[in-house]
C-alpha cells in the first residue's frame, strides 16, 4: 500500500470511529429492491452487510420480488394483473409468489452466511434467521375486484425479532405474512420494510433502489428533506415506481417515529458504507429531525469549537482561544450543527452602554463554504442583536475585509469602538475595523 493511500485509509478510519461507535447496538431496517437482488452488485451489498453486522448493528432485511415474479410468471405464461397498483394474487399465482420469496430467502440467507468473502472474517459465520414473524390479513374486495391472497401487514412480532436480534442474529424478513387461519399472503414489500421499522423502533430504515436518492431539476442531489418537504416531490415523481414507493415509505416512517430514512442507490458502489459512515452521506434523508441545524452553542459543543477554530488560529487568522475562555463563553455562540459536527460558528458580544455588539469567530469548515451558511449565521447573529437592543454591529477582521464589505459593513476607525473594546486592540495584529447599522 502507498503512503497515500495508507494516509487517506487512516483519515477514512479515523473520521468513520464515531459513527461506528455511534450505530453500534442500534437497529436498523434496510430494504434491498427486487433489481438489486438480480444486479451484478448484490455480492457487494452482501459483504456492506456482513460487515455492519460485524461491527454491532442489529440488521432486519426485507426485499422486493416484482422482477423475479414477473420472470416466473412469464415462465409459467400466467397473466400479470394488477389493481390499485397492487399485484392480484389468485390461487394460480400464489404458489408461484411462495416459490419466489422462498428462493431468494434460501439464496439469501446462503450468502450472508458466508461472512465477508476473501478476508479474515470468511466464513464468520453470521446467523441468518427468518420464520412466521409476521401476520397479514388479505385487502379483500376492492372497488369490486377480489386481490384474493393479496394482503396487508397486520402485525410485526416485535418481541419474537427482538429476541433473535438479541441472539447477534440477522434477521429476514419476506414479503409474505401469515395468518392465524394459515393462509399465506403476498404483501407488499416497502409496507414490510415499514412496519418493522416503526414497530421495531428503529433508528433507521434504508431503502435500496436504483435511484441515487432525489435531485433537484440541475440533476444536484437533495441531500435531505423532512416529510412535509418530501410531499411535493412525492407528487412530481410517476406513481407506483420505485422512486416513488420508496419515498412514500420513508415518509410514512419518519411520520410514526422513525428517526431517519434513506433513499440510496444500490449501483452506487460503497453507497451504503458512505452514507452511514461519513457527514455528508449518500443519497436523500428524510427525517422529522434536522440534519443541518442553526442553532445557540451548548458546554458539549466546545470540543467541536475547538477542533473548528484551531487551523485559523494557529495561522494567525484568529486569535487563540483556550478551552476554558470558550467554555465560559459559550453562551455567545451560535453553531451550524451538521450530523452531530460543528462545521460552522459565530459569535455575538454585546456592550449594551454603547448599543453596540462585536460579531466575532466567523468560521466555516473549508469543506462546507459553498452553501451560504455564513450568510444563515450572520443573518441570526442581526436578529439576536436586534433583540438585545443592538442598533450597530463591528467586526475585526486580518482576513476577509471583502466578505464584510459585501454583506453592507463600511470601514471604521478604531478609535469608534467602544471604549472597553479599543483597550484590548491588538496593534501588532492591525485588524481593520467595520460597522453595520441594523
Amino acid at each position: 500500500m502507498s503512503d497515500s493511500s495508507f494516509s487517506q485509509s487512516v483519515y477514512w478510519f479515523r473520521h468513520a470511529s464515531p459513527y461506528i461507535n455511534a450505530h453500534r447496538g442500534r437497529t436498523f431496517v434496510i430494504h434491498l429492491d427486487g433489481e438489486a437482488l438480480r444486479s451484478s452488485y448484490l455480492d457487494e451489498l452482501i459483504a456492506d452487510l456482513a460487515l455492519l453486522s460485524s461491527l454491532g448493528i442489529r440488521l432486519v432485511i426485507t426485499y422486493g420480488l416484482r422482477p423475479q415474479i414477473r420472470e416466473s410468471f412469464k415462465d409459467h405464461q400466467v397473466e400479470w394483473q394488477e389493481h390499485q397498483g397492487r399485484l392480484i394474487v389468485n390461487g394460480e399465482r400464489l404458489p408461484l409468489v411462495f416459490k419466489a420469496a422462498s428462493t431468494l430467502r434460501t439464496e439469501l440467507e446462503a450468502r450472508l452466511s458466508m461472512g465477508l468473502p476473501n478476508s479474515p472474517m470468511q466464513g464468520a459465520g453470521l446467523r441468518v434467521l427468518s420464520g412466521n414473524l409476521v401476520t397479514a390479513r388479505p385487502l379483500g374486495i376492492r372497488e369490486g375486484i377480489d386481490l384474493h391472497y393479496t394482503g396487508e401487514v397486520r402485525r410485526v412480532h416485535v418481541k419474537s425479532i427482538n429476541n433473535l436480534l438479541d441472539q447477534g442474529a440477522l434477521v429476514l424478513l419476506p414479503p409474505l405474512g401469515y395468518s392465524a387461519t394459515g393462509e399465506t399472503f403476498d404483501l407488499d414489500a416497502e409496507e414490510v420494510a415499514t412496519a418493522a421499522a416503526i414497530h421495531l423502533g428503529a433508528d433507521k430504515l434504508i431503502l435500496l433502489g436504483e435511484d441515487e436518492g432525489l435531485k433537484d431539476p440541475a440533476g444536484k442531489r437533495v441531500r435531505d428533506l423532512s416529510p412535509d418537504e418530501a410531499e411535493s416531490w412525492l407528487t412530481s415523481l410517476p406513481a407506483h415506481s420505485t422512486l416513488h414507493r420508496h419515498l412514500q415509505a420513508a415518509c410514512n416512517a419518519c411520520l410514526r417515529g422513525v428517526a431517519r430514512a434513506h433513499l440510496l442507490s444500490f449501483q452506487r458502489s460503497g453507497a451504503l458504507l458512505q452514507d452511514l459512515f461519513t457527514r455528508d452521506g449518500d443519497g436523500t434523508l428524510i427525517t422529522q429531525q434536522g440534519y443541518e441545524n442553526l442553532r445557540q452553542a451548548r458546554i458539549e459543543d466546545v470540543g467541536g469549537l475547538l477542533a473548528l477554530l484551531r487551523p485559523l488560529e494557529e495561522t494567525g487568522v484568529l486569535v487563540r482561544r483556550s478551552r476554558e475562555l470558550l467554555e465560559a463563553e459559550i453562551e455567545r455562540f451560535t453553531v451550524i450543527d451538521l450530523d452531530g459536527s460543528i462545521i460552522a460558528c459565530a459569535a455575538l458580544y454585546p456592550y449594551p452602554e454603547q448599543q453596540q455588539g462585536e460579531l466575532a469567530c466567523v468560521v466555516v469548515d473549508p469543506n462546507y463554504r459553498q452553501g451560504q451558511r455564513g450568510d444563515r449565521l450572520l443573518e441570526r447573529i442581526q436578529k439576536q442583536a436586534r433583540a438585545q437592543g443592538i442598533e450597530q454591529l463591528f467586526v475585526l477582521t486580518t482576513h476577509t475585509a471583502h466578505w464584510f464589505l459585501e454583506r453592507g459593513f463600511l470601514p471604521a476607525n478604531v478609535d469608534q469602538l467602544p471604549a472597553a473594546r479599543r483597550d484590548l486592540y491588538n496593534w501588532q495584529r492591525n485588524s481593520r475595523v467595520f460597522y453595520k447599522t441594523l
